[in-house]
């Protein structure tokens, strides 16, 4: 492989492995999955809502999803203030 060649390919990976997440990206995300699912779940039971004219079960699963927001945020929220023990 030519010099010139070499550096194109180390400079390509290198601009690929940036683009990549980091481990703690990565952990973030995961840490964040459950708010984010709830949040998609509350999209949805909106968008079905929207559909047509909402009944009593329409209603219901919006309220149930809201809820589950909130009780998610809560807990990230509390975990978040909970500083881990130092060994």
């Amino acid at each position: 492989m030519t010099t010139s060649r070499k550096l194109l390919t180390s400079v390509h990976d290198t601009a690929i492995s940036e683009l990549e997440p980091s481990d703690a990206e990565l952990d973030a995300i995961d840490a964040e999955m459950p708010l984010i699912l709830a949040e998609v779940e509350l999209l949805d039971a909106r968008i079905a809502a929207l559909d047509r004219l909402p009944t009593e079960l329409d209603s219901r699963r919006v309220r149930r999803a809201q809820h589950r927001v909130l009780t998610t945020r809560r807990h990230l929220a509390n975990r978040a203030t909970v500083a881990p023990e130092v060994a």
